[in-house]
């Protein structure tokens, strides 16, 4: 059975979602309705979110498949610059669901319910994303906390897809497969803001599959460090836009943000024998310029072996590990 979390509970698993889609906020008011930015380098929004539990809704005159939230808030009306959201969320698969505010604008009633269907949370937990078309062409939509962001930002775009039939159809066939490119099938979309935020959210349904195998099979552990603190990236062995790149699991590897960046640009990187390697000759050019503070420190965190993942095939291949390495310039040196 789902647990029933309290307000502070459920922002605190909105505030973890914002932060584990690579974003950052701060609380304009954290009494509910919750007021929020959220921002990264380059964007910021203004949200108002209005969140419950989701819980089943089946039972006499219900659907035995119908989960709903009920509303508290009786009159319901945009407030100037912020965008508002009305979430819920189901604990038992950590999914949020969200709804268009637009259709259910004015006097609601006190305690209206709003509904989805099981299968679109189990979906939106499987695949990262779920649409469920209901009536008077209104859709409600299920997502993972990975896919928060990009929510927020296509709300309008995502929620007018209720408009077509047809578009509704692509929506969710491409949703529900969420390793498959489909530039076709998307191009069949009646609308060019449509057809562009679906490529977005089939492409961050790849980038997070992606990301969450890798993590899983490294247990969340750094492989260099075995920090976790949820500090923790994946990232691609051979790079991501290299032609022979892959999103399989073998060619990723789990990194703290810092070893990533020391990884990708050559400071450190590991042999077919999974030994961690150490550009002498970048540590030399460090010296020089007078940049290696903390080396020491940075050095004695560092593993003698990746830490690997317990399946083998998780395990960095060898053909990505000399491939990348030989794109690093690492086969010009003699560290290797």
């Amino acid at each position: 059975m789902a647990e029933t979390l309290d307000k502070k509970d459920l922002l605190y698993v909105i505030s973890q979602s914002v932060y584990d889609c690579g974003w950052n906020l701060f609380y304009i008011s954290d009494r509910h309705p919750f007021k929020l930015r959220i921002f990264n380098n380059n964007e910021s929004y203004c949200i108002k979110i209005i969140i419950y539990n989701i819980t089943h809704g089946g039972g006499y005159k219900r659907a035995a498949n119908e989960y709903r939230i009920q509303m508290k808030i009786p009159n319901l009306s945009p407030e100037e610059n912020y965008t508002t959201l009305i979430l819920g969320y189901y604990s038992e698969l950590k999914v949020f669901a969200g709804w268009d505010m637009q259709k259910h604008l004015g006097d609601i009633g006190f305690s209206s319910s709003f509904q989805i269907k099981e299968e679109n949370l189990y979906n939106a937990a499987n695949f990262g994303f779920s649409a469920c078309k209901k009536d008077n062409e209104e859709i409600a939509i299920a997502f993972r906390p990975d896919m928060f962001i990009e929510y927020i930002k296509n709300l309008e775009v995502l929620h007018a897809f209720g408009k077509s039939n047809k578009d509704f159809s692509i929506l969710d066939e491409i949703t529900r497969n969420e390793i498959i490119k489909n530039d076709e099938l998307i191009s069949q979309i009646s609308s060019k803001p449509r057809q562009t935020v679906l490529k977005i959210i089939s492409k961050k349904q790849r980038d997070n599959t992606f990301r969450s195998k890798v993590l899983r099979a490294y247990n969340y552990k750094c492989a260099f460090t075995g920090i976790q603190l949820k500090l923790v990236d994946a990232a691609h062995i051979v790079p991501v836009h290299y032609e022979e790149s892959t999103d399989d699991t073998c060619n990723g590897i789990a990194l703290s943000a810092l070893c990533h960046r020391a990884y990708d640009r050559g400071l450190i990187t590991f042999n077919r024998q999974y030994k961690i390697i150490i550009n002498s000759n970048e540590i030399e050019m460090l010296k020089k310029d007078d940049l290696f503070g903390g080396l020491d420190n940075f050095k004695n965190n560092l593993r003698k072996i990746i830490d690997l993942p317990s399946a083998i095939n998780d395990r960095p291949n060898v053909k990505f590990i000399e491939l990348a390495n030989s794109l690093r310039g690492w086969d010009k040196k003699e560290d290797l």
